[in-house]
């Protein structure tokens, strides 16, 4: 089975060669430490949808494309059943299924999101991208960072956000969580 990150990794890599130009370049344009843009291209570091999401608009290519090597067909609609979006796992921790990837031109990319539980001093990873985010529990208890404060989400529970304040989230209880992410 084909590692989805060195696929992602590679996919980076190759835009920016056919756009012919540097790391630098993409890392400034993007707002990106040059390092953290390396690591991404050399599929050596983590990196979120939010900042694939980043590079994929700036430079006008279906966040798709760079997830998953696939353009999207549809405009008129698009039905993804029940545990049929296509899915990318940054690490062992997160996993993303994608709600709408065969969507032309969206307005937003909806995704449900799988957080794995992980030791309780486990450092909670930030990010942050412009636009706006509503994340939205199905199941289990999730602590989110937004800006230094410490927000605990219930299974019905959403929160709005700013999603260029400093953000990351953590399964609590030791359970899986599940949640319905629409960044936008």
């Amino acid at each position: 089975m084909c590692d989805p990150i060195q696929s992602i990794a590679t996919r980076l890599r190759g835009l920016r060669e056919a756009l012919e130009l540097t790391q630098e370049e993409v890392a400034a344009s993007c707002n990106l430490p040059v390092g953290q843009y390396r690591e991404m291209e050399s599929g050596t570091a983590d990196f979120s949808v939010n900042v694939l999401q980043t590079i994929s608009r700036h430079y006008g290519i279906s966040l798709d494309v760079l997830m998953f090597g696939e353009e999207p067909k549809m405009n008129a609609y698009f039905i993804t059943r029940a545990g049929k979006g296509v899915s990318v796992e940054r690490q062992k921790a997160y996993k993303y299924e994608a709600l709408a990837a065969g969507f032309r031109d969206r307005k937003i990319d909806p995704f449900i999101v799988t957080v794995e539980p992980a030791a309780d001093d486990a450092p909670m990873h930030l990010n942050c991208h412009l636009g706006q985010e509503m994340n939205y529990v199905l199941e289990g208890r999730l602590l989110i960072g937004l800006n230094g404060k410490e927000i605990v989400l219930n299974t019905g529970d959403s929160l709005y956000f700013d999603s260029g304040l400093p953000h990351g989230m953590k399964a609590l209880d030791g359970k899986t969580v599940r949640f319905l992410a629409i960044i936008m």
